[in-house]
């Protein structure tokens, strides 16, 4: 129902990008609006639940159309469950080794004015699949760096899961409260050592252009270990293990990146690139405290995706576009749950493939060496004018639109729809 004394253009207007100026409300009271994106950098303000829905089903009906994977994890925990590669992480075991799944994340609840975050409405779309299949499916919403969460999944293993043989942390959060002292601890994409001037894409303009980024001082290089290194991940394993919630041979897994080199001065050398050194130190002493179990610790070091974070990596934007024009060509392009499939189909077995750092490698067809010769060499003479031909920015865009549930085909996106999705959500 639409107010009154206004068109119904007019209220779509007042719709877009849910800045509503009064409620709307259809017969059955059930509120109801018009959602549009709204993107602001690389960030989206508004989320699609049913297109967020359906980009999962997508992803469900992907890993269903493949073989059982056998010796498949059965009880999973997830830690940062709700978008990119974690969302992955829950799909994949669930409905290639129908595992039942416990996922935490840190999301935005929709409400009567405005929607909820796509993270949200992804794990929804997750739990309401799970659950026609008869798989347990919970999930908590809360900051999982936090003693009280930490505390919260522990007593729902023990309820309803009792162990759990796999924990993936896949995490990704600009900000971390240390939960002995209360500190605040804020991530940084810097370099180091030396300033740092490259080639970036302008996502709302489509212009290639130079960026310029200062290096970091050492209060920040400190402040994004903090944040992005292996601290919590080990903080869970140690909460895991004391409170006897870890099955015999438990894996555990945390996501990492490195790419070219044309990054690493952002990435690899810069202040990330020093908290996955941590992340690593972290693993080495995770895999030790797991000995007694037979239990084993890996980072995997996984493919460029588009995902929020890595749309907010100066540079990354345009490695991608470029990087995937590239490995489309080659029939061998992947996306979150086409790699997060390969990782547990055919690396967390008994031959995990391990590099030379005792890593995972499914970055492998990325950093194939005719691949990154081709891309190193599009680099070179990418241009503005010349963006949409050299690369594929607007698979990048559409693969962007469609993390908030946008551009997804079969979504009527002019119709009006309900924002609120029930989760169920542990107490």
């Amino acid at each position: 129902m639409f107010r009154s004394g206004i068109t119904r253009p007019e209220q779509t207007l007042l719709n877009k990008g849910l800045e509503l100026s009064d409620n709307c409300y259809n017969n059955d009271a059930t509120f109801i609006m018009i959602i549009s994106p709204k993107i602001r950098g690389f960030i989206c303000t508004t989320a699609h639940p049913d297109g967020c829905e359906a980009h999962v089903r997508q992803q469900v009906e992907y890993v269903q159309k493949q073989p059982p994977i056998e010796d498949c994890p059965k009880k999973v925990l997830v830690i940062g469950s709700s978008t990119g590669y974690g969302l992955a992480s829950r799909i994949v075991p669930a409905f290639a080794g129908q595992a039942d799944t416990l996922g935490v994340f840190f999301e935005r609840q929709p409400n009567d004015r405005k929607s909820g975050s796509s993270g949200w409405y992804n794990s929804a779309a997750f739990e309401s699949m799970a659950k026609d299949q008869g798989l347990y499916a919970r999930s908590i919403n809360g900051d999982a760096f936090s003693k009280e969460i930490k505390d919260q999944a522990i007593k729902e293993i023990k309820e309803s899961m009792g162990q759990v043989d796999c924990v993936i942390y896949s995490l990704a959060s600009p900000r971390r409260q240390d939960p002995d002292t209360g500190d605040i601890y804020k991530s940084c994409l810097k370099p180091i050592g030396t300033t740092y001037t490259q080639k970036t894409v302008n996502t709302d303009k489509a212009e290639v252009e130079e960026i310029t980024i200062e290096p970091a001082n050492e209060d920040e290089i400190n402040q994004t270990v903090k944040v992005m290194g292996g601290e919590d991940w080990e903080l869970w394993m140690n909460a895991l293990s004391e409170a006897g919630v870890l099955a015999p041979s438990i894996t555990t897994l945390a996501y990492s990146y490195i790419g070219p080199e044309l990054t690493w001065s952002v990435y690899k050398d810069g202040t990330i690139g020093r908290a996955k050194i941590h992340l690593e130190e972290s693993c080495r002493r995770i895999n030790e405290k797991l000995a007694s179990l037979e239990g084993r610790a890996f980072v995997s070091v996984n493919k460029a995706v588009v995902t929020q974070a890595s749309s907010a990596i100066p540079v990354v934007p345009l490695y991608i576009s470029v990087l995937f024009k590239k490995m489309k060509e080659e029939g061998i392009h992947e996306d979150c749950i086409e790699q997060i499939h390969r990782l547990f189909s055919d690396r967390l077995t008994s031959d995990p493939k391990l590099d030379s750092s005792n890593r995972i490698r499914i970055d492998d067809w990325e950093m194939r060496e005719d691949i990154q010769q081709s891309v190193a060499d599009t680099w070179e003479n990418i241009n503005t004018e010349n963006l949409k031909e050299l690369s594929d920015f607007e698979g990048y865009q559409k693969d962007f639109l469609k993390l908030f549930g946008f551009g997804l085909d079969g979504v009527n996106y002019d119709a009006e729809t309900d924002p609120l999705r029930e989760i169920d959500l542990v107490d």
